[in-house]
């Protein structure tokens, strides 16, 4: 029966439409006369009523026609439809009274008042019928999707009843947050709560649900929709109202909040106007150039009009993407763009590109940065952390660099983890290196954590946001210290021009952020609540997962409480101890034999031998 409808083209299914309407014609005929008391006996009106109804069926077929009845779809036949039909009835009763009066048996008016209702009814009624019979056909040829309606809610019902017509959806209930709905029938649906969703799947075989709660929060349509496709069904969201009347463009636009709203205290503004002139015309390096702080390097000394700007990047992507991003503005300024893909590990490479580009100044941002990654790959981190400055900064010596300035870490302070520790020993390096240099003028700017950098909180706990949460913190009491990219590389940018040598810069980064708290903040920022036991209906948990191995609960600055004042207020020298030369070649020589035989319990031990401070324990109890 299917294939046959299938095959049926539009014009013979209204010459079908046409045959029943005047197929119903004396049958409604009939029925009038069955049902109105006349005194002729009903064999003798319909006698009579022959002649006449060829001309009568013939007039409503044109009526029929003209008013375009048959071309109207099943699934069309509504309000509209409906008007046309009840126009049609009228015309069809008009003409068989007219018929009646002038060449028949005059009846009683009432008599056609009752034909051209009950022809208008049995019009529509058929079409009814017609339209569920030809639904059940397709419903059965057709595969079926079972769907499940989550949210009961005005939305919800206008979806479900938006489905009832649907040619191979099929609702089979609502779930619903809502206790007061739970158990309810809308819709002629049951409404049940989402704790029966697997049970349903089950035994209603279904395999998607319908959101249809556009007017929660993101968070809450984001756990939902995780909590049910980890049941391995497919879900789908109704959308929003401003996706609905256009103005999801506006929508789209809202942006995160920038990373140093959450500094709590105001961003140092650091002129370049006496540090430029050490970068301007000269033709400085940026290693890392790719990096966070090491694009924001770029930038920076764009501004300072240097004669050449060289960007040395291991990864491709990043160096593309800085370069693409300078290129107009070298362009524009006659500055010398040169993009170097390379790692600073590589002697050779760095000759050569120390000696061709006549390099002047040298910014040291590339390193492994992120504790977790160099925790779980030491050999990796110490090799490019410790190899790659020493490389870089002997290099540097070599071929004539006026100055080369280290961007260091506050974790390099009596460190916990692997990380800081190839940081320290990245130092000592270079202050071995300054220590007899009579030319190359070596130092280091040490600061903590900077906000909206690749792996910092903030950019986390943002994404963890858009995912519905959990926004996850380590401790309650962890603290960190924090200052926007900018600042950061506007104090290294102007230390690096008073540097004599050998010094240990450190930054003034105010007073020590509770990371907990600055968790609430972006939460709140992003316009939604925390979720916690004083408000268990909020919009994103906080998740306490514990210290990771080699963290600390605080990071310090220094080594020492000695800090001698600058020309810059936020930026201080610390005089710390160094190793003699003979001890930095033999950690190096050490270190190259872990390195070299894949040793990564060796490196460790290195490590907590050779860096200072109680903390590196930590690295000792983790390698045994």
């Amino acid at each position: 029966m299917f294939q046959l409808l299938s095959t049926l083209t539009r014009k013979q299914k209204a010459y079908i439409f046409l045959g029943i309407d005047l197929a119903l014609l004396p049958l409604a005929l009939l029925f009038t006369f069955g049902v109105q008391n006349l005194p002729q006996p009903l064999w003798q009106l319909m006698g009579e009523s022959l002649p006449l109804l060829p001309y009568v069926l013939a007039f409503s077929a044109g009526i029929s026609l003209w008013m375009g009845l048959p071309q109207v779809q099943l699934n069309a036949y509504e309000r509209h439809a409906v008007g046309l039909t009840a126009g049609m009835a009228l015309l069809t009763g008009a003409v068989l009274t007219c018929a009646f009066v002038l060449f028949g048996q005059p009846l009683p008016m009432g008599t056609y008042v009752v034909f051209t209702l009950s022809y208008f009814l049995a019009l529509v009624s058929v079409r009814a019928v017609l339209f569920q019979l030809v639904m059940t056909i397709y419903r059965r040829a057709q595969p079926r999707c079972r769907v499940l309606i989550y949210g009961a809610g005005a939305t919800g019902t206008q979806l479900a009843q938006a489905l009832r017509s649907h040619d191979w959806i099929d609702p089979v209930a609502f779930v619903d947050d809502n206790k007061s709905l739970q158990g309810m029938t809308l819709m002629g649906l049951p409404v049940y709560a989402p704790s029966h969703i697997e049970e349903l799947v089950k035994i209603r075989q279904v395999s998607r649900v319908l959101l249809a709660m556009p007017s929660q929060s993101q968070p809450k349509q984001a756990q939902v929709i995780l909590r049910l496709q980890r049941l391995k069904l497919d879900v789908q969201a109704l959308p929003s109202f401003a996706q609905l009347i256009g103005t999801e463009a506006l929508v789209e636009k809202l942006t995160p909040v920038a990373p140093k709203a959450f500094l709590g205290r105001r961003a140092h503004d650091v002129p370049l106007a006496e540090a430029a002139e050490a970068y301007r015309d000269q033709v400085v390096l940026v290693s890392g150039a790719g990096g966070s702080i090491g694009s924001e390097l770029c930038r920076q000394v764009m501004a300072c009009h240097p004669q050449k700007l060289v960007l040395y990047e291991l990864s491709e992507l990043a160096l593309y993407t800085i370069h693409q991003e300078l290129c107009a503005q070298a362009q524009a300024q006659g500055i010398d763009l040169v993009p170097v893909l390379g790692s600073v590990t590589d002697p050779r490479q760095v000759r050569e590109v120390l000696r061709s580009h006549q390099v002047q100044v040298v910014l040291h941002a590339a390193a492994y940065k992120h504790v977790p990654l160099v925790e779980a790959n030491p050999l990796a981190g110490l090799a490019n952390n410790v190899f790659g400055t020493r490389t870089l900064a002997q290099a540097a010596g070599e071929f004539g660099v006026e100055r080369f300035i280290l961007i260091s870490s506050d974790k390099a302070v009596r460190p916990t983890n692997v990380m800081g520790a190839s940081k320290r020993m990245a130092e000592l390096v270079l202050q071995d290196l300054a220590s007899r240099s009579t030319g190359t003028v070596y130092t280091m700017v040490r600061f903590g954590n900077v906000l909206g950098s690749s792996g910092s909180v903030v950019p986390l706990f943002q994404e963890q946001i858009a995912r519905g949460g959990p926004v996850t913190v380590t401790d309650p009491n962890v603290r960190r210290f924090f200052m926007t990219i900018q600042e950061a590389v506007q104090l290294v940018l102007t230390a690096g021009a008073d540097a004599k040598g050998g010094e240990v810069f450190v930054l003034d980064m105010g007073q020590p952020i509770s990371i907990l708290q600055l968790a609430r903040q972006v939460i709140e920022s992003a316009g939604y609540t925390v979720r916690d036991e004083a408000t268990p209906d909020g919009d994103i948990p906080i998740e306490i997962i514990g210290l990771r191995p080699g963290e600390k609960m605080e990071e310090e600055l220094t080594l020492t409480d000695e800090l001698m004042l600058t020309r810059h207020s936020k930026i201080f020298c610390a005089h710390e101890a160094v190793i003699s030369e003979i001890e930095v070649a033999a950690f190096m020589r050490a270190l190259r034999q872990a390195v070299a035989s894949n040793d990564n319990l060796a490196a460790r031990r290195l490590l907590a031998n050779w860096v200072e401070g109680d903390g590196i324990e930590v690295i000792s109890r983790v390698s045994s």
